[in-house]
Order: C-alpha cells, then structure tokens, then sequence
C-alpha cells in the first residue's frame, strides 16, 4: 500500500509539480489550497507525511503546525515545512515541534522526494 503524503500548498504551479514528481515514486497524493482544507483532509485521510506550505490564504501554515502538533490525534504525523518564508522565529518554532523545515528554493524535486522517503523511514 502506498504512503500517503498530504500536500499543503496554495501554488498551484508548485503543487502539481510535486504532486506529479511524488506520484511517479510511488506515493499517494492528497492535495489542497489552504490550511483548513489540511485540517479536514487529515481527519479523513490519515496521511503519513505533511508537506506543509507557511504562507498560505486564510489561516497560515504556522498556526496549522500548532493545531496539528498540539492535537493528540494528529502530533505524531511526520511534517514537513516546505516553504520559501524564512525567519529565525520560523525555524523556532519548526525546532521547537520536531519538524523538518525546508526552503523550497534550496531543493529540487528529486531531493524532495528523497527528504520524504528518509522523514517517513524514521518515523515508522
């Protein structure tokens, strides 16, 4: 059965991009614009990695972190912060939760690939 990786990202260009580069290595891939739709499709789909954007329209991917590393349902899914905002109290707070933060800028497809089957590999 295929890992399932929930995509959190309100570009649609990038999205599709890793949907499509995740998909071909195998992973299911769940897809949506906005932090509350993350929310909802967590509780649905039980996804085993979060791919999680932090500037997103509506609520942002900084106070989606804290619902879900918070949430005794939802703290031991593996996130990943895949962003381009970058600042010290960012990384903060990604240390504080045990999450991975990743600048979009800094990896291509393939590393994000490999950065998902490595996340998901310890966490199992």
């Amino acid at each position: 059965m295929p890992k399932k990786i929930l995509l959190i990202e309100d570009e649609k260009i990038l999205s599709e991009m890793y949907e499509t580069r995740l998909k071909r290595e195998g992973f299911e891939v769940i897809n949506t614009r906005d932090a509350e739709g993350g929310l909802e499709l967590i509780k649905k789909e039980k996804p085993d990695l979060i791919l999680l954007d932090l500037l997103l329209p509506g609520m942002q991917g900084q106070e989606a972190l804290r619902i879900l590393k918070e949430d005794p349902k939802t703290k031991d899914i593996p996130i990943i912060i895949f962003s381009n905002y970058d600042t010290p109290e960012v990384r903060k707070e990604a240390e504080k939760y045990g999450v991975r933060y990743i600048l979009k800028a800094n990896v291509t497809t393939r590393d994000l690939v490999e950065l998902v089957k490595r996340e998901i590999g310890e966490k199992k």
